[in-house]
């Protein structure tokens, strides 16, 4: 802990935009890791469960959406099956808008974790020019003995600001990564489950005499049933 103080002293002021951004990033981290391990465990098995029994019964599989409305995927299906007389073309047009609503939930603090894998090298850099100023200014007095402490603190400065600008932009630059390739295999899924349930929707939309089955947004589990929407 005491050498952690020195590191921390010797790297100047940007230490402390430093230390702030470092802990910004770690929050950001672990609720990101929270929400995509919760995420991945569940979404899966749950959602391939729902659409097998969209096969049989919409309305039930509607009844366990709403069970399942933490999760992304759920929330788009809802959005979709709540649009009253639409036709397949429109449930896919619905469908598309939900999933475009749903985005930003799963890019949340995209621009922060940005933000600082950007800046933190900057302020590094803003470091170092600070600490061979004070080296320079020390170097150019006329008696250079008296101020050699001055001279390797601005030398410890510029090297410990640097690194401690390194290591918090590659180290939030790692996990960013991790979260971009979440997000990219949680689109791929959505486009997967989001065609296999079109292909369902039309399914039931031709096999009720030239009709679609959905449900109304507000039914309860007890009074659901199934409702025949006019082809347009």
């Amino acid at each position: 802990m005491e050498n952690l103080e020195k590191l921390f002293s010797a790297g100047g002021i940007v230490m402390w935009p430093l230390l702030a951004f470092s802990l910004i990033s770690l929050a950001l981290i672990i609720e990101r890791l929270i929400f995509w391990t919760r995420l991945n465990r569940r979404q899966r098995k749950v959602m391939q469960g729902i659409l097998r029994l969209y096969r049989e019964s919409p309305a039930e599989a509607y009844a366990q959406l709403r069970q399942s409305a933490d999760l992304p995927l759920a929330r788009i299906f809802l959005e979709a099956l709540e649009i009253r007389g639409a036709s397949p073309k429109q449930f896919h047009l619905a469908l598309s808008s939900a999933m475009q609503a749903e985005l930003p939930s799963l890019r949340r603090f995209s621009t922060l974790f940005a933000t600082v894998i950007s800046v933190s090298p900057l302020l590094g850099l803003l470091g170092t020019i600070l600490g061979l100023i004070t080296s320079f200014e020390a170097l150019q007095l006329s008696n250079i003995s008296e101020n050699a402490d001055v001279v390797t603190g601005g030398i410890s400065e510029a090297l410990v600001s640097t690194a401690a600008g390194l290591v918090v932009g590659i180290g939030t630059l790692l996990f960013a990564n991790l979260f971009r390739g979440f997000y990219k295999r949680q689109m791929a899924f959505i486009q997967e489950y989001g065609g296999q349930l079109e292909i369902l929707y039309e399914v039931h939309f031709e096999n009720g005499r030239g009709m679609g089955t959905g449900v109304r947004k507000g039914d309860t589990q007890g009074d659901m049933a199934e409702e025949s929407y006019v082809r347009s």
